[in-house]
């Protein structure tokens, strides 16, 4: 992994506690830490310098390894003043030194710290990028802090001149695979099986063409898909099944591209008892494909669909639209609060899975215990136009779960009509706002128009803080909402990843 081209660099740093000046020469104070988990400091000309390894409060040296005109890269050489948040990493494959593994950045801070800098990540973003300031902060979604991680994707790698295979993540801003015996953040049978899983591989045939093993465990399933650059001889599925058998997983295969994974035996038991997870405050089994798009932390998941419907507050007389839907995460549970929901999602494979999952949730409840009326349907979410918007009928509120480039075609459709309809010209970027993209002139609405209205209030479910307030922004200054709450979800605990929620109210 390479350096970054450019660097962020803060617009605000809190104060220092110590008089830089006074430090000894090459000493750093440590105000903050940025997105990618690194200490920033300044030193005594003002220049700013992101240090790997480094914790806020701490006093530190480094070595600089990188310069730019107003900002260097440096790593922790030296602590001449802990912080009270610093932690022994509880995984040995965690550090600086060569072959550390690059999975995590921030074992080295106590966990509530990490949660704590999320949280300021986030409202950093809403207020620097957008102007918004949320009226209430929620409080972060918290869980276990290790064996969380139930998808991933582990690199795998013959290595002939050291005789063994490595399986795993790669190393720091490196492409070479970290050669790890045990990985914490994975479930604990997982983390069991890696060294079993790298016997397994060196005594394959195809040991030198099998670069990347997927893992996805449900509650009762765990799913290994192979990736293989050649056919696998029958003494080599054979392996595979010998290996399935003694620590209860299944084997897919991938020959060429994603959509070539199959289930290596199609047996009875495999048939009944598929790769699923379960939402159990709604009474919902989702089955999922090991290559579907699921949420990494189950236990995180299934307080963050509780936490979102609770603050949608769906009642049984109210439409609601679930965008970015996917597998039906959030749509199920919406089924059973509203009266009638619509699931779009980009992926015409994801809709056809949504549908399955509907239907056999739906055929397990009691007849008087049925999930509302739910359609779904498959449309690009990066072009939406205010027609498309109003040709999706009324609903009182919605849930917007996008993936990393956010919902600004959403949300700029709900300006647009907004602006149309007030007849007030499109503000001016509100200073120090990141730039969104460029805005097209506003159109006509279509025939008709005059019976859509707004949704009420919008649940936004974001895994990335600067995409989030762009959205935010367009929301609260142009759309005619208000931002009432926003909040963390520790969703990967020990990296730098945030995700975050917020709720937007009309202000009318």
């Amino acid at each position: 992994m390479s350096e970054p081209r450019d660097k962020k660099i803060p617009e605000t740093l809190p104060e220092a506690q110590s008089d830089a000046s006074a430090l000894p020469e090459g000493w750093l104070e440590v105000l903050s830490m940025d997105m990618d988990a690194q200490g920033v400091a300044r030193k005594p000309d003002g220049k700013v310098v992101f240090i790997d390894g480094a914790l806020p409060t701490e006093i530190v040296s480094a070595n600089t390894h990188r310069k730019k005109n107003n900002w260097e890269a440096a790593t922790l050489t030296e602590i001449h003043r802990e912080s009270s948040q610093r932690v022994t990493p509880g995984c040995p494959n965690f550090g600086l030194h060569s072959g550390a593994c690059g999975g995590c950045k921030m074992q080295h801070l106590h966990v509530a710290a990490q949660v704590a800098i999320k949280q300021r990540v986030l409202e950093d973003n809403l207020w620097h990028l957008a102007k918004v300031k949320p009226e209430t902060l929620l409080r972060p979604i918290e869980g276990p802090a290790w064996g969380y991680r139930f998808r991933a994707r582990l690199s795998v790698r013959y290595v002939a001149k050291k005789g063994k295979v490595l399986v795993g993540f790669h190393e720091r801003k490196s492409r070479y695979i970290a050669d790890m015996e045990v990985c914490k953040i994975l479930p604990p049978h997982m983390d069991a099986m890696l060294m079993p899983l790298r016997a397994l591989i060196a005594g394959l045939d195809a040991r030198e063409t099998c670069p990347q093993i997927e893992v996805a465990c449900g509650d009762d399933v765990t799913a290994l898909v192979l990736r293989h650059l050649e056919p696998l001889s029958d003494g080599d599925r054979q392996r595979l099944r010998d290996f399935a058998a003694q620590h209860d997983v299944q084997w897919w295969l991938q020959p060429k591209g994603p959509d070539t994974v199959h289930l290596m035996e199609q047996s009875d038991a495999q048939r009944s008892n598929p790769l699923s997870y379960g939402l159990p405050d709604f009474g919902i089994t989702m089955p999922f494909k090991p290559t579907d798009f699921t949420q990494v932390n189950p236990h995180i998941n299934r307080v963050l669909v509780t936490r979102s419907l609770r603050l949608l507050d769906a009642r049984k007389s109210e439409r609601v639209i679930d965008w970015f839907c996917g597998l039906g995460n959030f749509t199920l549970p919406i089924a059973t609060m509203a009266r009638e929901v619509l699931g779009i999602e980009g992926s015409d494979t994801l809709v056809q899975r949504s549908h399955e999952n509907y239907a056999a949730n739906n055929a397990r409840r009691a007849e008087g215990d049925k999930l509302a009326p739910t359609g779904f349907v498959a449309r690009n979410l990066f072009e939406m136009t205010p027609a498309m918007l109003i040709a999706d009928g009324n609903a009182d509120k919605w849930l917007v779960d996008p993936p990393r480039e956010g919902a600004f075609a959403l949300a700029k459709a709900l300006a647009d009509i907004h602006q149309i309809r007030t007849g007030a010209p499109r503000p001016e970027p509100v200073e120090g706002q990141e730039p969104a993209p460029e805005l097209p002139p506003l159109q006509s609405l279509p025939e008709g128009h005059e019976s859509w209205h707004f949704p009420r209030r919008i649940v936004y479910v974001s895994c990335n803080p600067a995409t989030l307030a762009r959205d935010a922004g367009l929301l609260v200054h142009q759309a005619g909402y208000r931002c009432v709450a926003a909040g963390v979800v520790n969703m990967f605990p020990h990296t730098a990843h945030v995700e975050s929620m917020a709720v937007f109210e009309r202000a009318e």
